[in-house]
């Protein structure tokens, strides 16, 4: 449960319009240092007192739209986000010095929506499902 000191510290630190869209969507009322962007706008926050967050998650990421999904980060900031590397992108050098220039763009994973890859047949079938002939009753067949 949320304290109201702590409450009423979180909306004078980040503002009551994102402190309620926060409660929103994540159910928290987080602040801390605005580490940097990735190319599709989504956020990412570190807060490194122990007194505020609980150890292991300090670092967050805001998502920019609203149907979120974790596929949505770029494996640069997921590095990040999961004490894999120890510096953000924006700041580690190995990261911005070491993008091979083949690397393609990053994209989400699609799977589950409009834009998931569904396989197709261009081949005639070997053979083809039985239909069955049916008369209507009252008819004779010839």
């Amino acid at each position: 449960m949320v304290s109201l000191a702590r409450t009423i510290r979180s909306i004078r630190r980040v503002g009551l319009r994102e402190w309620w869209r926060q409660m929103q969507y994540i159910g928290d009322a987080k602040s801390g240092r605005f580490v940097g962007q990735d190319q599709f706008g989504n956020r990412y926050f570190e807060n490194l007192n122990p007194e505020e967050e609980v150890p292991g998650r300090h670092r967050w990421v805001d998502y920019a739209q609203h149907e979120y999904n974790a596929t949505q980060v770029p494996p640069e900031w997921h590095s990040w986000i999961h004490h894999i590397r120890k510096d953000p992108p924006t700041e580690d050098r190995v990261v911005q010095n070491l993008t091979p220039p083949w690397k393609a763009p990053w994209t989400e994973n699609l799977t589950g929506t409009r834009g998931a890859f569904k396989t197709y047949n261009t081949t005639k079938p070997k053979y083809e499902a039985w239909q069955p002939k049916s008369v209507p009753r009252g008819e004779s067949s010839p």
